[in-house]
């Protein structure tokens, strides 16, 4: 075999696949399309819902004799020393390797939700709270850190991002996802790629696609979105995270939209994906998507059925382990029921993407290069506390409550104040596995609130009630929480979420929410504490937004932090005192009313408040609000109302200086109005969007190069068109704080657009 030309580094991958497929049985073949995840089993607590009747207890060695495609979470299923870890992957690839004819070893993949979700390795803030920092480069930097932790291990592919855009807060994944808006979903969710992928780690996207769109936010429900909803708002990330980003691999959602399951349908996984948008990677199931075909969506009678139908769409790799794509899939191909090219077409995939990793290289090596490993390094702290430092979104800030007074009597109240995992969204290690391990430590130091405050203002009085649980309906803790708040000068309310899997909490996996109201007695014990006088900073350390208008108006301040890591302490605790100016921005809507849900800021006119209902869905806290302790002047904007053509381009430009006394950062968004359209429109759309660090008194221009292509849409035909007319551009502090308006005219015959049009409003800025 060392000879053979598929040994051969000087061929074309193409060429080594071809040679090597046709020297493989089918046995062989189908190997390749499916993974292991040795710790699992078919008993005893699993991680997830119908893990124990989708896992059977196989003989490893039996598995890997033809060869092996996958080897699922080696880190992330159990707490690993990672040192030990990568010796005990490197010892699997190398058994594996030795137990088939030609080999190869497997692609080990991870989850890397928040940091690579593994024991002791960094707990990075959220999905949602990238969103909030609107920086996609300080996401590419993480997502870089991120890559190399896990190839320091061993490990090949990442399952991340997500790219869901939020459709209804309930969801109880919407901390998993970016935020509300595809332009700001995509382009994070792209830079997060780029990171990955430039460190040689193969970025799964997930989840292909509606998944977030779910029958009253039900994890798993259908789908009941329209095909313009899905073309405009659901795949736009997705395009633009392949065709920016770079990313090698897509997970196919768990949903089935208008009777189709997405793990069924080649529509959207041939025809849209690889046909239209050009991809060539791997396609690989959501864990057990392709074993629900038969058991939960009922289009699938056998195992054999399932996988057919599930190759047939597209999907090259079956995980987490082997239920469908093995014995029953050989057996259907030698019977004549599946053909065989489909196995074909989906080892080639395969094939390809670990030659691309090096896998077929007979000089490959699993061992690790690094003698110490260390997953939480310094400079991977510094970076989770920078990204959750500007993820933090001041919603309000009354009578100029915040910062703290260094000196202040503080009474610190609430169920998430003194709790380190209070930080940790559900696919954190320490949230996702260890409560399986119980008495294991964290692995991580994770500071809690309270003690970052009291290490952020040594002089001031703190003293601390936890008033009630997190969804507990004990309220015997607020008398005293209470009396707590009487005794001081200003009062710190923390609540928020208990993240958790599948109805272990309030936030996460299978942990969606009958309404927006904050869990548990946590609105009795804030109405107590208001009614106390003395002014309440609210934080919120939460997955989803909640409902706020109860109490507006009577609250000091208020500050929201959507998981924010394990530097999330620190970081909060640096905004309540000033050191850090907050320059988060809402990533999702803050509803008024717990109810009149779903609602996202993406609304046609029929979805605004209006005469015709008694139920006002305008926010309390709109999409892309966020204050500041600094103070920003918006000058010379462009002017002017050109005409240009519907393939044509225009310059928008605005000045921003900081007129206060300290550095802030502000956050220039650019969104579309289209007043009139052959389809009902979002009344505003975010196009574009610039963050600005700016010095006391300093200054920036920045420009936004407009494309006439950003105002496409589907039309009835479902053609994506630019139609000529007007637009407003309107530059904005977010969807509802309009600073400027520019009217722009498209002239010209309406246009239809291909897979080649731009996704992107690029900026510049110069001071």
């Amino acid at each position: 075999m060392t000879t053979a030309p598929w040994r051969d580094r000087s061929l074309p991958a193409d060429v080594r696949v071809t040679d090597l497929l046709s020297r493989m049985t089918l046995e062989e073949k189908t190997a390749q399309l499916y993974g292991v995840w040795v710790g699992a089993t078919a008993d005893g607590d699993g991680v997830a819902p119908h893990q124990h009747d989708m896992t059977a207890d196989h003989d490893f060695d039996e598995l890997i004799r033809h060869g092996l495609g996958q080897l699922t979470r080696p880190f992330g299923t159990a707490p690993v020393d990672p040192e030990s870890g990568a010796r005990s992957l490197a010892r699997a690839q190398r058994r594996i390797a030795a137990s088939g004819r030609f080999g190869i070893p497997a692609i080990a993949h991870e989850e890397c939700l928040a940091g690579f979700t593994a024991w002791r390795a960094t707990a990075y803030p959220v999905p949602l709270a990238w969103g909030a920092t609107f920086d996609p480069a300080l996401v590419e930097e993480m997502a870089r850190r991120i890559g190399a932790d896990l190839r320091s291990v061993g490990v090949h592919q990442g399952l991340a991002p997500v790219l869901d855009v939020v459709r209804d807060p309930r969801w109880g994944r919407v901390e998993e996802t970016i935020g509300e808006d595809p332009y700001l979903v995509g382009t994070i969710g792209a830079a997060y790629v780029r990171g990955l992928e430039s460190a040689g780690i193969v970025a799964t996207l997930k989840h292909f696609a509606g998944y977030a769109s779910s029958v009253g936010a039900r994890n798993l429900a259908p789908v009941r979105a329209g095909t313009r909803e899905l073309a405009d708002v659901t795949l736009p990330p997705f395009e633009l995270a392949l065709r920016e980003g770079g990313a090698r691999s897509v997970m196919a959602a768990y949903t089935e939209t208008d009777g189709v399951p997405a793990s069924a349908d080649p529509a959207l996984l041939t025809e849209l994906l690889r046909t239209e948008w050009n991809f060539s990677g791997t396609v690989v199931s959501d864990y057990f998507g392709i074993g629900f075909l038969q058991t939960l969506h009922r289009v699938a009678g056998t195992p054999a059925e399932a996988a057919h139908a599930a190759l047939a769409a597209g999907i090259d790799v079956e995980l987490p382990t082997l239920k469908c794509y093995g014995q029953p899939l050989v057996e259907a191909v030698r019977a004549g029921e599946v053909p065989e090219s489909l196995v074909d077409r989906a080892a080639r995939r395969v094939l390809l993407q670990k030659c691309e990793l090096g896998l077929l290289d007979e000089d490959w090596q699993p061992e690790p290069t690094e003698r110490r490993i260390d997953l939480d390094s310094t400079a991977s702290r510094a970076l989770a506390r920078r990204l959750a430092e500007e993820s933090v979104v001041l919603l309000d800030n009354r009578d100029g409550v915040l910062p703290l007074a260094p000196d202040t009597r503080i009474a610190v109240v609430g169920p998430r104040a003194a709790d380190p995992l209070a930080m940790l969204g559900c696919y954190s290690f320490p949230s996702h596995v260890l409560p399986r391990h119980p008495g294991t430590p964290t692995g991580i130091e994770i500071p809690p609130l309270l003690d970052a405050l009291r290490t952020e203002l040594p002089d001031a009085k703190v003293t601390f009630a936890e008033g009630c649980g997190v969804a507990d309906p004990d309220p015997s803790g607020i008398e005293e929480a209470v009396a707590r708040a009487a005794e001081a000068d200003v009062c710190v309310a923390v609540l928020g979420d208990r993240a958790g899997l599948f109805g272990r909490g309030t936030s996460g996996e299978g942990c969606d929410a009958t309404d927006l109201q904050l869990p548990g007695v946590q609105p009795d014990l804030l109405d107590a504490l208001v009614a106390t006088g003395v002014p309440v900073v609210l934080v919120l350390l939460t997955g989803r937004p909640y409902a706020l208008g109860r109490w507006h108006g009577r609250l000091g301040a208020v500050v929201q932090a959507f998981f924010p890591g394990e530097e999330g302490g620190p970081a909060v605790a640096g905004v309540l005192s000033g050191r850090v100016n907050p320059s988060g921005r809402l990533p999702v809507s803050v509803p008024q009313a717990p109810g009149g849900q779903p609602w996202t800021y993406l609304q046609p006119p029929l979805g605004l408040a209006g005469e015709v209902s008694n139920l006002d869905p305008t926010p309390l806290y709109p999409f892309g609000h966020g204050r500041s302790y600094t103070t920003f002047a918006w000058e010379g904007m462009t002017d002017g109302t050109p005409e240009i053509p519907t393939d044509g381009t225009y310059d928008l430009s605005v000045t921003v200086r900081n007129t206060g006394a300290r550095a802030g950062a502000e956050v220039v968004q650019l969104y579309l109005h289209d007043p009139v359209a052959s389809v009902t429109r979002p009344d505003v759309r975010l196009i574009g969007y610039e963050r600005l660090e700016l010095e006391p008194g300093e200054s920036r221009r920045v420009t936004f190069h407009f494309h006439a292509d950003l105002s496409s849409f589907t039309d009835r035909t479902g053609r994506r068109v630019v139609e000529p007319g007007a637009l407003e551009l309107r530059l904005a502090a977010s969807s509802a704080d309009v600073r400027h308006t520019a009217l722009v005219r498209l002239t010209g015959p309406a246009r239809v657009l291909g897979r080649d049009r731009r996704l992107l409003c690029p900026t510049s800025a110069e001071g």
